[in-house]
C-alpha cells in the first residue's frame, strides 16, 4: 500500500468521523426543538426532592460562581484545557511514531 493511498484512506476515515460528530451534535437540536437542556445535577436534585420531601443535601459547594455565565465560562475553560491535553498527547504520539518509522529507514 502506497503512502498516498494510506493518507487518502486516513483522510476519508477522519472526514467520516467528523461528519458523525456533527450529526450527533445536531440531531438532538433538530428533533428536540423546545427541550430544556439543563444540567443533570439540577434534575437529580428535583427528582430526589419529589421522592423524599425531607431530603437535605449532605454536601454543599465550596464556592458558587456569581452567575450562570461565569459557570458556563469555567465549564468551557475546563473542556478546552482537557481537549488541549488530549490533542497534545495525540500529536506527540503521532510525531513519535513517525520519528521511529523514519529511524527504521
Amino acid at each position: 500500500m502506497s503512502v498516498e493511498n494510506k493518507t487518502n484512506n486516513i483522510f476519508k476515515k477522519n472526514l467520516l468521523l467528523a461528519f458523525l460528530v456533527i450529526l450527533i451534535a445536531v440531531i438532538p437540536l433538530v428533533f428536540m426543538k423546545n427541550a430544556e437542556f439543563a444540567g443533570s445535577d439540577d434534575k437529580a436534585e428535583k427528582a430526589i426532592t419529589q421522592i423524599d420531601k425531607s431530603y437535605k443535601p449532605w454536601f454543599s459547594s465550596v464556592w458558587e460562581p456569581p452567575s450562570g455565565e461565569i459557570e458556563s465560562l469555567l465549564f468551557a475553560l475546563q473542556a478546552a484545557i482537557g481537549s488541549g491535553v488530549v490533542c497534545y498527547y495525540l500529536g506527540y504520539s503521532k510525531g513519535k511514531s513517525k520519528r521511529v518509522e523514519k529511524d527504521k529507514l
